[in-house]
């Protein structure tokens, strides 16, 4: 596997990624990733790699080869386009060595690492499946990004070129489908393979978890949880929280905006902004919530489903989604049936869901109680790695023993 992101990181697209090798290692297959260090949703240097270049570690039976890169704090287009560069040459001139794989499959928020699984697939001369967990190319010109419309054309180049050159695609919402298709691969080699819920289920009582987190029994918390950026468009929460000194607006997570929104928040005393939790008990703080809060900026409509929805579908409690109402995240939200849409951009509408839902407990928790259901249905650990495991069974052409 090739996947910019991997353990220790808990947040995006890391978690897959590890799953999926851990799995494939758990079935006794020799398993190797190529990997960045670790620095999301951060956007910094994890200490324990401080100094390190090159390394090589053995990780719950997988082994993991790490190579350096840049590490932008903030997103420009110039320097998320060194961070990828920075990946393809270390890369190209570093690649891992090992035994020749049966395999090769590459996760796709990162066009370096598509980039480098085809041309490592190619060298070996096996099958090469890279999963779009992200569409980069439109994620530069929707996400609001610095510089992002003159970074979009070339980052398509470089996604289609990964693309063109797979065995097979897989991606993880149906829309995506019409824009790799776009990119010239034949719609017969796409295959839907969705994520899965990759947390526990929630195990503390909500009530001793609310008490641990110092939230009020009879105040309302409006939790969003994960990733910081620019797609986000977390101003929304802020706006809402202005609004409405009653209810309380928290902000679990990290990512390249956390300060910017601080500084925006440090006048709203019913907004709190914490660091993520520790995997063990973030079950139980989504749950131990009110609300769950999904946003994105009313442009971002295909090139991207946030991977924190099958952990919000998990926690058993109503999802409301500031997003564009003909894009892929509210597809899933609806499909779940666990929440409710509003205008993206527009904190009296969020803010006047949160008040209907809690006006209103019956509906909250049968629109609560959706979301466990849809997972257990269609989201579960075991499909979604039964997925993977089949999309590498078709591209070489039958099971491996």
């Amino acid at each position: 596997m090739v996947s910019t992101n991997y353990a220790p990181e808990h947040a995006g697209i890391g978690p897959y990624a590890t799953q999926i090798a851990e799995h494939w290692a758990g079935l006794g297959h020799d398993t190797h990733v190529f990997a960045g260090m670790p620095h999301y949703p951060s956007w910094s240097l994890d200490p324990q790699y401080k100094g390190a270049f090159r390394r090589t570690e053995k990780r719950a039976g997988v082994t993991v080869h790490r190579r350096r890169h840049t590490v932008p704090g903030r997103q420009t287009a110039v320097k998320r386009a060194a961070f990828e560069g920075s990946i393809l040459v270390h890369g190209a001139v570093a690649p891992p060595r090992m035994p020749k794989p049966h395999a090769v499959l590459a996760q796709m928020p990162s066009l370096a690492g598509g980039v480098l699984a085809a041309r490592l697939a190619a060298r070996w001369k096996v099958p090469y499946v890279p999963v779009v967990q992200d569409l980069m190319g439109a994620a530069a010109a929707q996400s609001g990004i610095s510089g992002g419309d003159k970074a979009a054309a070339l980052a398509a180049r470089a996604e289609a070129y990964a693309l063109k050159r797979a065995t097979l695609v897989g991606v993880i919402h149906e829309t995506f489908v019409d824009k790799v298709v776009a990119m010239g691969v034949d719609p017969k080699r796409i295959r839907l393979v969705p994520n899965w819920s990759h947390v526990e289920v929630p195990s503390a009582p909500r009530g001793e978890t609310r008490r641990h987190m110092g939230w009020a029994p009879n105040q309302t918390v409006v939790l969003h949880s994960g990733n910081m950026g620019l797609k986000q468009g977390l101003e929304v929460l802020v706006g809402a929280a202005r609004l409405d000194p009653r209810v309380r607006f928290v902000l679990m997570g990290d990512g390249s905006q956390r300060s910017a929104l601080a500084e925006l928040s440090a006048d709203v005393p019913n907004l709190d902004i914490i660091p993520p939790a520790e995997d063990g008990k973030f079950p139980d703080i989504l749950a131990a919530a009110d609300v769950l809060a999904v946003t994105q900026h009313a442009a971002v409509l295909d090139m991207s489903v946030p991977s924190k929805l099958t952990s919000y579908f998990a926690a058993g409690r109503p999802v409301v989604a500031s997003v564009a109402a003909e894009g892929g995240t509210a597809q899933e939200v609806q499909r779940s049936g666990a929440g409710v849409l509003v205008a993206p951009e527009d904190p009296r509408a969020l803010l006047k869901a949160v008040h209907a839902l809690a006006d209103d407990p019956v509906t909250a928790d049968e629109l609560g109680a959706a979301g466990p259901r849809h997972v257990a249905a269609n989201l579960s650990r075991e499909a979604g790695l039964a997925r993977i495991d089949a999309l590498i069974d078709e591209a070489l052409g039958g099971p491996l023993p």
